[in-house]
């Protein structure tokens, strides 16, 4: 019996990670992890399985448990797991999480190799478009909008457009309904970024952060809630940071209402 339970112990670690991403807790995680030890220990047959094996038995635990996993709350990587059909979310756990080959992970699924392939495939092209933010550039400066436009690609966001003016603004946001704008107050043609922001929020919620030589101006109008500011001149990091916080920051509650209006 003692090497049958180093056997598994040699596994635990690798079944606690994969029943919590399975679960979507670590307290039920770990339960099935429990319950699949008991199950271990008391059935002949299942001594000495493979690792592979004991994946397949969590979730068959968790398909009889049928309670449906749990994400945290605006959990970037977890929310875009969710999205996948549940054998999708599971076969990328497996490869991407668990480092099983694609062959193992569709065994443990009840997969062919061939369809599991085409299955994680579109996971990944999946869960990647997820992760991809796309970022609006309202900046009147030519140099300043392509050093913006270059960071936001070299960190995998999608740049749908460049606006100088305020109607340039709304008709991009109209048009591809970005996650993100990075937006100057001072804008051609006279125009103000304030106002723009404004608009935009009063048509739908869209985050904003401010990228200008005049950060006082949020302040004096009392637009502070209106977004972050970063002042010119700026650093790379500075704007990575902000985009980053920005995509993945959880909306405030009147965000959510203008987004979802009853």
């Amino acid at each position: 019996m003692e090497q049958y339970t180093g056997h598994f112990m040699q596994h635990l670690p690798y079944l606690r990670r994969y029943a919590r991403a399975l679960t979507g807790t670590s307290g039920r995680g770990d339960a099935l992890v429990t319950q699949t030890l008991e199950w271990y220990l008391e059935t002949e047959s299942a001594q000495g399985l493979s690792r592979s094996a004991l994946y397949r038995h969590l979730n068959q635990l968790q398909d009889k448990d049928s309670v449906p996993p749990s994400v945290a709350p605006y959990h970037p990587v977890e929310s875009a797991l969710m999205a996948l059909d549940e054998t999708d979310r599971r076969l990328y756990l497996l490869v991407n999480l668990e480092d099983l080959p694609v062959s193992d992970a569709a065994a443990v699924l009840g997969l062919a190799p061939e369809e599991a392939m085409e299955r994680l495939t579109h996971a990944r092209d999946r869960v990647r478009a997820r992760l991809t933010a796309t970022i609006l550039i309202v900046e009147d400066d030519a140099i300043i909008a392509y050093d913006l436009a270059e960071t936001v690609r070299g960190m995998g966001h999608v740049v749908c457009g460049n606006a100088a003016t305020m109607d340039e603004a709304l008709t991009l946001a109209a048009e591809h309904r970005p996650t993100l704008a990075l937006m100057d107050i001072r804008l051609a043609d006279g125009d103000n970024g304030l106002e723009v922001a404004r608009e935009l929020r009063a048509q739908r919620f869209l985050p904003v952060i401010f990228v200008t030589a005049f950060p006082d101006d949020l302040a004096k109008h009392g637009l502070e809630h209106l977004g972050p500011v970063i002042p010119k001149p700026f650093t790379r990091d500075q704007i990575e940071q902000a985009i980053t916080r920005a995509v993945f920051m959880p909306q405030p509650e009147d965000a959510r209402e203008t987004a979802h209006p009853h």
